[in-house]
């Protein structure tokens, strides 16, 4: 077969060449056949007795017996597609003898190996693709009654402009005079009285600093702080301011008659 057909014996061997010969009829039928016509060559069919073609393995004739066939089992389909369509090649020379001496079919298996083992290769990996410089030039936008819905929606309200006159890091009254109701139930009239204070200075409308008459809470205020460490000058001077501050208050002004029946 060196003789007869060398380039095709080179890519899948004298056997294999010589039954795809006897089954064609000659080289040169062989070289006119399609490829697909080529892989099917003294391939069998199989009576599957009633059982699923699903199940059926890939039909391959004469070029199953090609060493490069048997030499990559997972790429078996693959490998017999090629190896059909690059011995159609080597036919057609062998055929017309273009190349006696072998080389063209040396060519032929050399591509064949080099697809194979680019075919094993792992697929590369995914590189992360940086972000896009960001655009600061101010883009143009559309303007009319669409836009200037989405502005009504989106703007500032009443609500957001008051949120955001909140200054971070420092404490509010009703906090403050919080703390200081939490510091009174606990006994720690010092700390209570230190807290009314801030909270008094924050706002000096601030009645519920004086009085604490929070219903939720039921704080106290400083004036009955001071009345209750026997500081009684100092709770008839709260008491008068928060009269002053708020005249329709009772409490106050009950808290500033029993402060003067005490003194």
């Amino acid at each position: 077969m060196s003789y007869i057909a060398p380039n095709l014996s080179t890519i899948i061997g004298s056997a294999v060449a010589a039954k795809l010969m006897g089954i064609a009829g000659c080289l040169s039928s062989l070289g006119k056949m399609p490829a697909c016509n080529v892989q099917l060559l003294g391939a069998k069919k199989k009576a599957l007795a009633g059982f699923s073609t699903a199940t059926s393995q890939f039909r391959v004739g004469y070029l199953e017996q090609a060493e490069i066939f048997q030499s990559t089992p997972p790429l078996r389909t693959h490998a017999c597609r090629l190896l059909a369509s690059k011995s159609t090649l080597a036919a057609r020379v062998d055929s017309t003898r273009g190349d006696p001496t072998g080389k063209a079919g040396r060519n032929l298996q050399d591509e064949i190996l080099k697809k194979i083992e680019k075919w094993k290769e792992p697929p590369p990996a995914k590189q992360p693709k940086p972000l896009p410089v960001p655009d600061s030039e101010p883009k143009k936008k559309r303007g009319g009654r669409r836009l200037r819905k989405m502005k009504e929606r989106y703007a500032m309200t009443d609500m957001m402009k008051l949120a955001n006159r909140m200054q971070f890091g420092v404490p509010e009254e009703s906090s403050l005079g919080n703390l200081a109701g939490i510091y009174y139930e606990q006994s720690q009239l010092d700390m209570a009285i230190l807290h009314y204070k801030q909270a008094i200075n924050c706002d000096s409308t601030f009645i519920e600093a004086y009085n604490n008459l929070t219903a939720a809470n039921g704080l106290v205020n400083r004036g009955n702080t001071f009345k209750e460490i026997g500081r009684v000058t100092e709770a008839i001077q709260d008491y008068i301011r928060a009269v002053n501050i708020k005249p329709t208050m009772p409490e106050a002004h009950a808290n500033l008659a029993s402060a003067y029946k005490d003194r």
